[in-house]
């Protein structure tokens, strides 16, 4: 029988995040395949990676169990979807070195609070627990990066503020490339599931307080530089939280209660999308065109933001060396 509306329980927007959810899941080999690049597949980080694959894989084999047994959505759309996700090349989302943990602790982070989100909003109740226990799922692995980063903080400072600033001033989700990703994304935020405001306050700023990114005082010159833009950028997507929340008060009738129409949140996305509010995405600060001297470091040599995004091929292969062989096996045991 051909997939109708009536045949889902879940309305429009927890169908939604389920195809989102669903489809970033699906990507797994691509980012089983820029990790093991970057750390390889041997030791504490090799364990490490297989292990993350495992529990990854679980998400999007429960996801689709949950879609084909509830026929919540078009499993026929679902598919072209995913085909076309799948086919479509992916922008490597990992520079090499400091800068890849970065950016999979927030990005770890990130799908947690989305995910919980999801399973609080969701009316169904086999969807709100499913969510709920995939977001629970995601805590040790963010766990893990935070600690790892903990002790990246401790041995190398300023390079580890630079990949700290990088992560959260050109933060990009890896489902970016689904398609109807933006106008999903927008819905979900202009309902509350998970907008700008809940990026800023449940994903960075307590990556901001467990890494103690105010309180430091081991930064020389260039990691305070460092520091000082990672602030200038948190309070401008404050600036622009605060804008977003004022766009979509304008679009809810007050003390009504009506629901947002598409037509609101077209005009939004359009909005939005020229002010890059998007909430699964930060717009990077402009940097200097000319790219400015390497920092040396144990890790390798690695270079301020700048447009180009240089680094050594072989940096995340020097951080396991460096982190991965001690302090990095011990945090992995301990999660």
């Amino acid at each position: 029988m051909p997939w109708q509306d009536a045949h889902s329980a879940l309305d429009p927007l927890a169908r939604s995040a389920l195809v989102l959810s669903l489809l970033t899941e699906d990507n797994l080999p691509t980012y089983h395949h820029e990790l093991a690049s970057i750390v390889g597949r041997d030791g504490a980080w090799g364990n490490w990676l297989h292990r993350w694959t495992t529990e990854e894989d679980r998400h999007s084999i429960a996801l689709r169990s949950y879609i084909h047994a509830t026929r919540a959505v078009d499993p026929v759309a679902l598919e072209r979807s995913r085909m076309t996700h799948m086919s479509t090349p992916m922008p490597s989302f990992f520079p090499r070195g400091v800068r890849d943990i970065a950016y999979v602790l927030v990005q770890e982070l990130a799908t947690r609070v989305a995910h919980r989100s999801t399973g609080l909003n969701t009316a169904e109740p086999a969807c709100a627990q499913l969510f709920g226990r995939i977001a629970a799922d995601e805590n040790p692995h963010m766990v893990f990066y935070r600690d790892l980063y903990e002790q990246i903080f401790d041995l190398i400072p300023d390079e580890a503020m630079e990949g700290l600033r990088w992560a959260v001033c050109d933060y990009r989700m890896p489902g970016q490339p689904i398609p109807g990703f933006a106008a999903m994304s927008l819905s979900l935020a202009m309902a509350g599931w998970y907008d700008p405001g809940m990026f800023l306050d449940s994903v960075l700023a307590p990556i901001m307080r467990a890494l103690r990114v105010t309180d430091r005082t081991d930064l020389s010159p260039a990691g305070e530089a460092h520091r000082e833009a990672l602030t200038e950028h948190l309070e401008l997507l404050r600036v622009r939280a605060g804008r977003f929340e004022e766009r979509r008060q304008e679009h809810r009738p007050s003390g009504t209660g009506e629901p947002i129409t598409p037509a609101d949140t077209a005009a939004t996305a359009r909005w939005a999308a020229a002010r890059a509010y998007i909430p699964y995405t930060t717009r990077r600060p402009p940097l200097p065109t000319a790219s400015p001297p390497a920092i040396h470091s144990p890790l390798g040599s690695f270079h301020r933001p700048g447009p180009a995004r240089p680094g050594p091929a072989r940096g995340g292969a020097a951080l396991a060396r460096r982190v991965g062989s001690t302090k990095c096996s011990r945090i992995i045991h301990r999660v």
